[in-house]
């Protein structure tokens, strides 16, 4: 037996079902798993991406918005993702060295920051 609530909030137009009972998880829960799981993946991502901003932050003063612009530079000179490279910039701190293309294009792109700070 299977039994269906309608809950309906009009103050954001949500209409909301939830089904219970003894029918097997459908596409859309199957969808909804996949979904979470990448969300999952995106802000454990994040986190990472925020660890290495501050880290950038920390070694030339400047905003978290050229911080995150200069690790996407790096990203994009070393063909990886903007994850890799943060992940490979916070691993710095338990005595992991940056590959040498990555050291290369990440001290470049901290002398432009500590220049335009300069200015």
């Amino acid at each position: 037996m299977q039994r269906t609530t309608t809950i309906q909030e009009e103050r954001w137009n949500l209409r909301v079902e939830a089904a219970w009972g003894g029918t097997p998880p459908g596409r859309d829960v199957t969808a909804l798993r996949s979904e979470i799981d990448q969300l999952r993946r995106m802000m454990a991502g994040r986190a990472v991406v925020d660890q290495a901003c501050g880290m950038v932050m920390a070694l030339a003063p400047c905003r978290r918005a050229a911080a995150r612009g200069l690790l996407v530079d790096v990203a994009r000179q070393c063909d990886l993702k903007l994850r890799e490279v943060a992940a490979a910039l916070v691993a710095t701190t338990e005595d992991t060295s940056l590959p040498g293309r990555m050291d290369r294009a990440l001290r470049r792109g901290l002398r432009r920051l500590h220049a335009v700070e300069r200015r």
